[in-house]
């Protein structure tokens, strides 16, 4: 074993909340927790009695290259290697985004819109821009009765996907396809398309915060010059894909964007279009159903 440092994990703790409270880190204490329980292969609640303890060189050097990418702006979640999302652990890469609280809601009105279980059909869903697979495995896991098609240009973030689902049991249920946007569905009917696109307009990414910046796949992140790129294509390629019914279920920039995706929904022929917002009030979740008279125009 190696020596120990002589600083006990308090101080380190104490030391390195500092350190990144001087960065502009609004969370330091919770998020130096956070660091510091990973270097111990502890939960965080689990981590105070370990705090009366030396830390040895090894585990100290380790927490102290922790703090400091954290005090570079490197997202903590980057630093771990995972992140939660609707109480499952999902393993991140470069290749993906980090998942975001919003996100869960757009899941959360995700699994309303699903047609009930039933004996005589599986429903259908496909996770456009799947990612790390988040979105996929929350809807298999909380709807053992439904199937699904994740979709994503990157070969890396479909093989990301598919080991968070290997590793949360849930392989059998979703099948990674490598697609831009619905272009590789070919015939196949869905109850549901839901995506979470790249939806920020170009000029936009340049003023992020550095965590997003610096560290998230910009191809996750641009939607185009004005962010409508993949969302315009989506509400468009959605009539061809979705069975009688079936719901669209879109996460935008919120605000005006959310009510242009609405408008290009209705201009399409889809009805019910219903916008939801965020744990922070914006308008930012669109949804919309196939109607009568979309599937009379398209016969």
């Amino acid at each position: 074993m190696l020596p120990a440092t002589g600083a006990t994990g308090r101080g380190l703790l104490n030391r390195a909340i500092a350190r990144l409270a001087e960065a502009g880190i609004g969370t330091a204490g919770v998020e130096a927790e956070w660091l510091l329980a990973g270097v111990l292969g502890v939960r965080r609640f689990d981590l105070y009695p370990a705090l009366a303890r030396e830390l040895d060189a090894g585990l100290a050097a380790h927490f102290d290259d922790a703090v400091s990418r954290r005090a570079r702006r490197e997202p903590l979640q980057r630093i771990l290697g995972w992140e939660e999302f609707r109480g499952l652990r999902f393993v991140l890469t470069p290749a993906v985004l980090v998942p975001r609280p919003e996100t869960e809601m757009l899941v959360e009105w995700t699994l309303t819109l699903l047609p009930p279980p039933a004996r005589s059909r599986r429903p259908l869903v496909v996770d456009v821009g799947t990612g790390s697979g988040c979105i996929a495995c929350a809807l298999a896991h909380e709807r053992p009765d439904v199937d699904l098609i994740a979709t994503d240009t990157s070969l890396a973030a479909l093989g990301l996907a598919r080991s968070n689902a290997h590793r949360l049991g849930l392989e059998e249920r979703i099948r990674p396809v490598a697609s831009d946007l619905l272009a590789a569905i070919g015939s196949t009917k869905a109850d549901l398309i839901v995506s979470n696109p790249p939806y920020l307009p170009t000029d936009l990414l340049s003023e992020l915060t550095p965590e997003v910046r610096d560290h998230e796949p910009r191809a996750a992140l641009d939607g185009g010059a004005d962010g409508l790129r993949d969302l315009r294509r989506l509400v468009a390629e959605a009539r061809r894909v979705l069975r009688p019914s079936g719901a669209l279920v879109l996460e935008t920039a919120g605000g005006a964007q959310a009510a242009e995706v609405s408008a290009l929904a209705r201009a399409a022929g889809l009805a019910e279009v219903t916008v939801r917002r965020d744990l922070a009030g914006i308008e930012r979740f669109v949804a919309a159903r196939m109607s009568a008279e979309t599937i009379a125009e398209a016969a």
